[in-house]
């Protein structure tokens, strides 16, 4: 029988009675064996996640060698959350256990990965399943990357034999012994690793929605569901900021071409969105699947005549970007040309002006300025390749809206369109885009 991994996200775990309609979501199809967790997220607008809350705890632990009264709203959270699913779970131990760890360990990462473990924990409790400890089943490497075949074994013994088995998401092994977290959403890349691991025949992510959007609904009401997409798609989306799935949950399972569904906790029957391997991808006739952005960029503009007969000029401005520790996003160029779109936060203090005066000394420009509070916007799809004419639609759309574009980037896959505006332009854009693209009056 084939066999499906399922994360549950931070809003899925937000309380007892969502826990209690999880159990039910699995037990109604019996594929769904394997279950990754997310900590408790918000349960109404303006309350806090626990992994914010155990932040707290660890800022606490360093300031007064104690974290007793900030865990309290912790430990209140999951013992509220037992009562409701009426367990026989011995919680409170466990919580002072807990507490006591983290002020032994008084490790950032160890302190922020126990809403994970305390949520696998009551899960393992509601399922009559085998808790996982993801410590023991998933490895880092000493430069901080995954150790993918020692975590794809160990995960695939750890479930031996198991009916069901819950994983904590969010955290693994260091080299060090040590508990290491991923990045935020990171219990997406765990849930993607178990998937891998035990060979999966879909991975469903469930979440707080139905499924990606064409673009942020936030900008869009009642933007389109895309029903499905591809891998590739999706990377693009994702690291332009369409933020329900981790950018870098993909690459686990992309290698053995398991699909993704992004499922909707609330609403279970609704068929989400399908994320193919690019290989079992077929376009259904769009021609751009969806568009995401992403404000507050700042671009250096370098100009020098000649820049393209001088050997390693683009090897010595990204040594001096380099040298400052400051990732490049994107680089337009042109023959006497080459823009650095970097992050605005990026160049926090005075790495801006270091490289700045940098690339002066390194290459001698004629000409070096700054552009401040620019916005990327994406505009993504495979059917943009294949369709005459997409670039013409795309910019005249945004010329339309009485938007400046300030510079353009497309990649040589032709998948992708990206444009650089002004940040007080950004929602005007995208409603450009999409009201040319799907159709739809904005």
């Amino acid at each position: 029988m084939s066999v499906k991994v399922c994360k549950f996200g931070g809003t899925s775990m937000a309380d007892g009675n969502i826990i209690a309609a999880i159990k039910n979501i699995i037990k109604s199809d019996p594929e769904r064996r394997f279950i990754v967790v997310s900590a408790p997220g918000k349960r109404y607008s303006d309350d806090v996640k626990i992994t914010d809350l155990l932040y707290e705890c660890h800022k606490q632990l360093l300031t007064n060698g104690s974290c007793v009264e900030a865990f309290a709203p912790v430990a209140r959270r999951f013992r509220d959350i037992v009562a409701q699913l009426g367990l026989d779970f011995d919680i409170g131990s466990v919580l002072e256990r807990t507490r006591r760890e983290i002020e032994e360990n008084a490790s950032e990462d160890f302190t922020a990965s126990r809403g994970e473990y305390l949520s696998a924990l009551i899960m393992a409790q509601t399922l009559g399943a085998r808790f996982v400890d993801a410590h023991d089943v998933i490895f880092f490497k000493e430069d901080g990357s995954l150790d993918s075949d020692k975590s794809y074994k160990a995960v695939s013994e750890a479930v031996k034999g198991a009916e069901y088995a819950v994983f904590p998401g969010f955290y693994g092994r260091g080299a060090d012994g040590n508990v290491k977290t991923f990045s935020r959403g990171g219990s997406d890349i765990s849930g993607a690793i178990v998937a891998r691991a035990v060979n999966a025949s879909l991975y469903e992510n469930w979440t707080d929605v139905s499924g990606f959007l064409a673009c942020d609904p936030r900008i869009v009401e009642g933007s389109e569901r895309i029903k499905s997409l591809s891998y590739k798609e999706l990377r693009e989306l994702s690291y332009m900021g369409a933020n329900v799935l981790h950018s870098e949950s993909i690459f686990p399972v992309r290698k053995a071409n398991i699909p993704i569904n992004i499922r909707n906790t609330f609403r279970p029957d609704d068929e989400g969105t399908l994320i193919l391997p690019t290989s079992r991808y077929i376009l259904a006739g769009n021609t751009v699947t969806g568009i995401a952005g992403r404000k507050n960029f700042t671009v250096i503009f370098i100009e020098k005549s000649l820049m393209n007969s001088e050997i390693g000029f683009i090897r010595k401005v990204l040594t001096v970007v380099e040298g400052e520790g400051v990732p490049i996003e994107h680089i337009p160029s042109g023959i006497d040309t080459m823009s650095l779109v970097i992050e605005s936060d990026a160049l926090a203090g005075n790495k801006l002006e270091r490289i700045i005066n940098g690339i002066k000394s390194a290459v001698e420009p004629d000409v070096i300025r700054v552009i401040e509070d620019i916005a990327l916007i994406a505009t993504v799809g495979h059917g943009m390749s294949s369709s005459v004419g997409t670039s013409a639609r795309l910019f005249n759309a945004i010329a339309a809206a009485d938007v400046n574009i300030k510079m353009i980037d497309q990649g040589s896959s032709e998948l992708n369109i990206v444009v650089g505006v002004s940040n007080e332009d950004y929602e005007r854009c995208i409603k450009a885009i999409y009201a040319e693209f799907f159709k739809k009056r904005v």
